[in-house]
C-alpha cells in the first residue's frame, strides 16, 4: 500500500483525470460516468464506516465526479447542491443553506500562489521604476530590488512582532518565511493497494472463474486493510492546537479498482481516496490526524499483503491436485523471473 496526500481545490482531479481514467494522463477531462461507460471499467464506489454520517449516500453507492469535486475539492457534503435545492419552507436563511452543504469547516483553497509580502514587494518595485521615469515593468537593478525587499520584510516583521529584526540573520529568516507560498489544505489521501506481480499475472492468465476469485481475494484484502486503519490508525484532534486526540466513526472514502498499469500490462490494483473528513463520536466533522495515518503506513501495507495471501489460500484448486505450472514474466530490465503456482497458491521462485 502506498500513501499520498491530495490537496484541496484541484487536487481531486488527479483521481478523475488519471486514477479514474486507467491511470493514464492526458486527454480531455471527462466525468467518471462517461469514462466508465466508454471504457467498460467498474465504477468507483463509496466505502468506509464513516459513510453512515453522510446523509443520502451509503457504502456501495456509485461515485460521481460532482460528488468528488464537492467533498475532495472543497470539503463540503458530496450532495451539497442537492441538499440545498431540497430545502423548503419560509424564512430560510444563509445559515440554513450553509448547514445543508457543510461537513465541518470547508477546506482553505488558495487560487493564487503569491503571498501578501510578494505582492507588496512587486508593487513597490514597480513604483520605484516609475519614480525613475521608466515604465512600471522596467527592469530594476538587483541591489534596488534587494533593498525594497528588505524594507518590506522589516515592516511586516514589525507589524507581527512589535519590533525590528535584531540582525541580518533574523531579517533573512523573515524574508524566507514571508516568501513561502501558501498551500491549500489537505483534501484527502490516496491509498493504493497493489498485489505482487505474480498475483496480477495469475489473474490475467487464469480461467475466468479463477480470475474472479483472485479479484475477490484482492478486494477482501483491501477491505481488511481499511478495517485495520479504521481500528488502529484513524483519529482526529480537537482543542487549542489539536491538544486532544479523539476517536472517530470511520473513513469516508471512494474506491476505484483498476486492472492494468500505465504501460498496459496486467496490474490489478485499487485506489482508495480517503476524504480528510471524519466524524467524532460527538457528531463533529473534523480533519484526520495525518501523523498517525502516515506512521501506520507500513503496518497497513503488511496487513493487506498478509490478508491477500490468506484469501488466496482459500481458493479452490484451479488445476489437478498435485500438479503445478510456472508463470514467466519479463521485467523492465529484460530479465526473466518465474513463479510456481499450485492449487491457487503462488510460490516465488528462488532462482
Amino acid at each position: 500500500m502506498s500513501l499520498h496526500k491530495l490537496t484541496a481545490g484541484t487536487g481531486y482531479t488527479y483521481l478523475t483525470r488519471q486514477v479514474a481514467a486507467h491511470d493514464r494522463a492526458g486527454g480531455p477531462r471527462t466525468t467518471l460516468a462517461t469514462y466508465y461507460s466508454e471504457r467498460g471499467e467498474t465504477p468507483g464506489r463509496w466505502v468506509g464506516s464513516g459513510m453512515s454520517g453522510i446523509d443520502g449516500l451509503a457504502v456501495g453507492d456509485e461515485v460521481t465526479a460532482q460528488q468528488m469535486r464537492l467533498l475532495f475539492g472543497f470539503g463540503l457534503h458530496p450532495l451539497a447542491e442537492l441538499r440545498e435545492e431540497s430545502l423548503q419552507g419560509p424564512g430560510l436563511s444563509e445559515r440554513d443553506y450553509r448547514a445543508a452543504r457543510r461537513l465541518g469547516v470547508p477546506y482553505k483553497v488558495y487560487t493564487s500562489g503569491a503571498t501578501a509580502f510578494q505582492v507588496e514587494v512587486a508593487q513597490r518595485i514597480e513604483e520605484h521604476a516609475a519614480s525613475l521615469g521608466h515604465p512600471r515593468d522596467y527592469p530594476v537593478a538587483a541591489a534596488d530590488r534587494a533593498r525594497i525587499r528588505s524594507q518590506v520584510a522589516t515592516e511586516f516583521f514589525r507589524a507581527e512582532h512589535g519590533r525590528d529584526p535584531r540582525d541580518a540573520r533574523e531579517l533573512s529568516g523573515a524574508v524566507a518565511k514571508l516568501s513561502r507560498p501558501r498551500t491549500s489544505a489537505v483534501g484527502g489521501f490516496d491509498l493504493t493497494f497493489s498485489p505482487v506481480k505474480s498475483v496480477s499475472t495469475l489473474w490475467a492468465v487464469a480461467p475466468p472463474d479463477v480470475a474472479v476469485q483472485v479479484e475477490l481475494a484482492h478486494h477482501d484484502a483491501v477491505t481488511d486493510a481499511l478495517a485495520f486503519i479504521e481500528k488502529q490508525a484513524l483519529y482526529s484532534r480537537e482543542g487549542t492546537n489539536g491538544v486532544r486526540q479523539v476517536d472517530v466513526t470511520g473513513l469516508v472514502a471512494a474506491a476505484f479498482r483498476h486492472r492494468d498499469s500505465r504501460a498496459g500490462d496486467p496490474d490489478l490494483h485499487t485506489h482508495v481516496a480517503v476524504a480528510n473528513k471524519v466524524q467524532t463520536l460527538s457528531g463533529k466533522w473534523l480533519a484526520i490526524d495525518g501523523r498517525i495515518l502516515f506512521k501506520a503506513k507500513v503496518a497497513a501495507s503488511e496487513t493487506y499483503n498478509t490478508a491477500l495471501e490468506k484469501h488466496l489460500r482459500t481458493l479452490g484448486c484451479p488445476m489437478i491436485p498435485g500438479h503445478e505450472f510456472w508463470v514467466f514474466q519479463a521485467t523492465s530490465w529484460g530479465l526473466l523471473w518465474r513463479s510456481r503456482i499450485s492449487c491457487g497458491v503462488l510460490y516465488p521462485s528462488p532462482e
